[in-house]
């Protein structure tokens, strides 16, 4: 980066359909990588959750082979993860202002989500996994 110095700039946040996700607050079915065929939570291990968090996107512009600012996606619907041991495979960034981001392990696409250090707890955005049985 020329300046040193990277800007963040987030875009409208966005929204997941949930009835056929969510049973008795926690996730219905295993949620995977959109990538690859990595399981990342089986289900009943994350609990619905509102709370708007600006999520990098996954796919940055860059300008010259530079990426000169981050480009933002607010994103509202989570699933908690308060053990970061129930997760089936995911792998956590270094630390960023106090958050780490999660990423699918295998394949590294990512962020899927934030751990917040201070709360020791994860958020897996809905919108940045797959759903479904198998």
């Amino acid at each position: 980066m020329a300046s040193g110095k990277v800007h963040r700039s987030p875009q409208i946040a966005t929204t997941f359909p949930l009835q056929e996700e969510v049973e008795n607050g926690k996730n219905r079915h295993v949620v995977k990588c959109q990538r690859c065929p990595s399981k990342i939570l089986n289900p009943g291990m994350g609990i619905y959750k509102q709370v708007e968090f600006p999520l990098p996107h996954m796919k940055q512009k860059a300008e010259r082979g530079e990426i000169s600012s981050v480009q933002d996606e607010i994103i509202k619907d989570y699933w908690v993860v308060e053990d970061m041991y129930s997760f089936e495979n995911v792998g956590f960034s270094n630390s960023v202002d106090g958050v780490k981001y999660l990423a699918c392990a295998d394949c590294e696409v990512g962020p899927i989500g934030w751990f917040d250090i201070a709360a020791q707890t994860s958020y897996v955005a809905l919108s940045r996994v797959l759903h479904g049985n198998g």
